[in-house]
């Protein structure tokens, strides 16, 4: 796999607090991250992601391998699934965006990409998925979210299989986590790329505490997420390149 390209010098945070919202469990790496920038990083979790198991959704998962296609949602799906059996396939493999073809890549699957834009519509433009009249398609994630993946696919006449291995539920924050948020720098970076972890803490979070939130600079990972952002009350908001670690933290060390 070819390696990731570092993030330019230029792009440090300079002792800017930065506030990770990735789901619980999953936002360390990206807190080093921050620390080899110079930042100061606070996890804040949207999202708790709890697995779904069984033997039922073990045998779902290998009668998707057999499908023409294979459609990974997220880093999750594809870390959720593989913990039941081996991803191993013959399929078409896509992922939503570059980080879930990093996840699968580390267990030696090719996933093809979005064209363009890293979401479901992005995807969506791919020509590996422009002629699905009968053919058998599998889309692994969770239940819930936008639906535009399984919608479209559905419409275009494939012959569709859900696999839910994980599902997303609001997380529980610790007081600490809480206590830190009060005294935040208005000049701090909130992370976002998810529009039901924003939701989760604005009506989980104690009012003052998203209140203090809110008067930071909000980095969305899509002009879909700076919607739902300024919706929540950011007035402050930058727009990364994508979801991915890189184009997060570039976006975040912007004066």
């Amino acid at each position: 796999m070819t390696a990731r390209p570092p993030i330019p010098a230029e792009h440090t945070l300079d002792g800017r607090t930065v506030v990770i919202t990735r789901p619980a469990g999953t936002g360390s790496p990206m807190a080093r991250k921050v620390r080899s920038l110079g930042g100061l990083p606070l996890l804040l979790p949207g999202l708790s992601l709890r697995a779904v198991d069984g033997p039922e959704v073990a045998a779902a998962v290998r009668a998707a391998l057999g499908d023409a296609l294979l459609v990974f949602t997220s880093p999750a799906a594809v870390r959720f699934a593989a913990r039941l059996v081996p991803l191993t396939t013959q399929a078409t493999v896509l992922a939503v965006g570059k980080g879930t073809a990093r996840a699968l890549a580390r267990l030696g699957i090719h996933a093809l990409v979005p064209p363009g834009h890293q979401d479901s519509e992005g995807l969506l433009a791919h020509p590996a998925l422009a002629k699905l009249e009968g053919r058998r398609v599998a889309l692994i994630g969770a239940p819930g979210g936008r639906g535009v993946l399984r919608d479209e696919l559905a419409a275009r006449g494939a012959r569709l299989r859900e696999v839910h291995v994980y599902r997303r539920a609001a997380p529980r924050w610790q007081r600490r986590q809480l206590d830190a948020v009060r005294p935040l720098p208005a000049e701090s970076r909130v992370l976002l790329s998810s529009a039901e972890a924003l939701e989760n803490l604005r009506l989980g979070l104690p009012g003052d505490v998203f209140a203090q939130l809110r008067r930071a600079v909000a980095v969305a990972s899509s002009e879909r997420i700076a919607v739902a952002a300024r919706e929540a009350g950011f007035t402050r908001i930058v727009i990364a390149d994508s979801a991915l670690s890189e184009h997060l933290l570039a976006a975040a060390a912007r004066p």
